[in-house]
């Protein structure tokens, strides 16, 4: 399945975060504790005395277009097109935007998104832990006599309670239960250099394991911009199935292998062991090119 991209709120359709948060797809349940699930958001105005917490799992956000302000209980982050942020289960927040406002959202129920382990890689590769920032702390002591009004997703569906006060009261916070934030560009990509690909997991972000040694509730993956060197071979990601199902997405610019029918904002799904590829444009023009040192995806960011 394709997703052209996703349509936002027009101008005189005032819609905040969580009025725009609609669910695409998923596997497993939240009542179990276990699988994902994949949201959108679609919104043009921010929260006002309003804040959200999530029972059910840990939200990755993807910001497409637009920028994020968010305000947790322990500080302020800031996340632009092409950053992601991560809030835990239980945090509450608020989203402030500028205007018209798209991105995806990767929920997991299991467990906490981490780095992935780097194996033969060594120390230093894609996601460098020193690249990851969490907030300062921030609190407001603000009293809201008409009530501040405390929406949670829990078992898959919303919730409201009110209070008068603002929940930002969090003078101070101390351990490693907090949000973070990433920027994307400070991906340290590996690739092939000789001949062939690389299996995409060279370019996991971050990953939330199961336990199965080996197998992912689900992995953070992006095709970056970089350089593609290798001789004798389809450079494209090839025909192929999955193990796990795909879904994917696009932040920017155009995707190698779908240029004319997948644009940011859009996205795909293929389902597990479901054969795709590339178009037969892609197929052509890659089967029939010179090969030579090729910058791949400038300009470009490509997620799933």
């Amino acid at each position: 399945m394709r997703w052209k991209p996703y349509d936002i709120p027009s101008s005189d359709n005032v819609v905040d975060f969580v009025q725009g948060l609609h669910t695409v797809c998923g596997a497993g349940d939240p009542k179990a504790r276990n699988g994902i699930a994949i949201h959108v958001y679609l919104c043009n105005t921010s929260m006002v005395n309003l804040c959200f917490y999530n029972s059910d799992g840990n939200f990755l956000f993807v910001p497409q277009q637009g920028r994020l302000k968010i305000t947790t209980e322990f500080g302020k982050l800031t996340v632009d097109p092409n950053e992601i942020c991560v809030i835990q289960q239980g945090i509450r927040f608020s989203i402030e935007v500028e205007g018209p406002t798209r991105g995806y959202i990767l929920e997991v129920f299991d467990a906490h998104f981490q780095l992935p382990y780097l194996g033969p890689i060594g120390a230093n590769g894609l996601a460098n832990p020193r690249d990851f920032l969490t907030p300062v702390a921030w609190f407001e002591d603000r009293d809201v006599p008409e009530g501040f009004r405390v929406v949670t997703k829990f078992q898959g569906k919303l919730f409201e309670a009110k209070q008068l006060h603002s929940p930002f009261d969090v003078v101070a916070w101390h351990g490693n239960y907090a949000p973070y934030k990433y920027n994307l560009e400070y991906f340290m990509v590996i690739n092939a250099t000789q001949f062939d690909h690389a299996d995409p997991s060279i370019f996991t972000v971050l990953t939330c394991p199961s336990n199965k040694p080996g197998v992912a509730i689900a992995d953070f993956v992006i095709f970056p911009p970089r350089w593609a060197v290798q001789d004798h071979t389809f450079r494209p990601p090839y025909y192929h199935r999955n193990c796990m199902s795909e879904f994917m997405g696009l932040i920017k610019g155009n995707y190698e292998a779908k240029e004319d029918g997948f644009a940011p904002g859009g996205a795909s799904l293929h389902s597990i062991m479901t054969p795709h590829g590339p178009d037969y444009k892609c197929f052509e023009g890659a089967s029939n090119g010179e090969l030579k040192p090729v910058r791949v995806a400038d300009g470009t960011q490509v997620i799933f």
